[in-house]
């Protein structure tokens, strides 16, 4: 399957992209490398090879979840450089 220059545009416009004529040549040439590469997947023998979802046999160790107690709004306040004792306050970065 080969992509061809109309598609690379169709693609670009997609993506809200404007190419030059040369670029549309170059991306439809590197992509189709790339399907050229992935076609070449097509030509292994792979009927005596197990499904994986890893190439290296390794587990997730995970530590266990354990409840641990929040901070009271007191610490948590202490720590904000500006607050009205129930909320942050942050400088404004909207014009209103």
């Amino acid at each position: 399957m080969a992509i061809s220059h109309d598609e690379v545009k169709y693609i670009a416009g997609l993506a809200r992209l404007t190419l030059t004529d040369e670029e549309i040549n170059l991306y439809a040439q590197q992509l189709n490398d790339i399907l050229g590469y992935i076609d070449q997947l097509n030509e292994l023998d792979v009927d005596n090879v197990e499904p994986m979802s890893h190439v290296l046999d390794i587990i997730n160790v995970m530590r266990e979840d354990k409840h641990l107690p929040s901070l009271t709004r007191k610490e948590v306040m202490a720590n904000a450089p500006d607050h009205d004792n129930i909320h942050f306050k942050v400088p404004r970065v909207v014009k209103g």
